[in-house]
């Protein structure tokens, strides 16, 4: 059974109003993290930056706005399905990102095939890697805690 769905699309990078450049994106769905996307930009000049956030965000987002904290989705005409704004934030700084809301609803359509909306917790798997990941941050936590006092 295959774990992952990947797709590349095509975006606008808009760093201000009169001037934006299109630049690659990798999208990301791994059955093993089942509630999570990730987006990887790939900006001349940088290194690629992965952002990781809720696959129903995205989803939310193409036909409505929302997004709380660093990333806001919103559809740029809410009337129809155009273009979707993505909108990232750390701190002060902020990057805003224009895609077609197509090649976006064909991507989490592939990730539905995989694991249909809802199911995500039926995964086994995933309720194993969460409390081995849980076990971690929480020991890490502990030693910080030892370490510190």
């Amino acid at each position: 059974m295959r774990e992952s769905v990947q797709a590349e699309v095509m975006m606008n990078f808009l760093v201000s109003e009169e001037l934006s450049f299109r630049i690659p994106v990798e999208l990301r769905y791994d059955a093993r993290d089942p509630y999570a996307v990730r987006l990887t930009f790939h900006l001349p000049g940088d290194a690629p930056v992965t952002w990781a956030f809720g696959r129903e965000l995205l989803l939310d987002g193409i036909n409505k706005p929302c997004g709380e904290g660093d990333v806001h989705i919103a559809p740029s005409e809410p009337e129809e399905l155009s273009d979707v704004h993505i909108r990232l934030q750390v701190g002060g700084d902020r990057a805003l990102f224009r895609a077609s809301a197509a090649p976006l609803v064909a991507f989490l359509d592939r990730t539905d095939r995989l694991v249909p909306l809802g199911q995500e917790r039926n995964l086994g798997d995933f309720e194993e890697h969460l409390d081995e990941a849980l076990g971690k941050i929480l020991a890490g936590s502990r030693q910080n805690e030892q370490n510190a006092g």
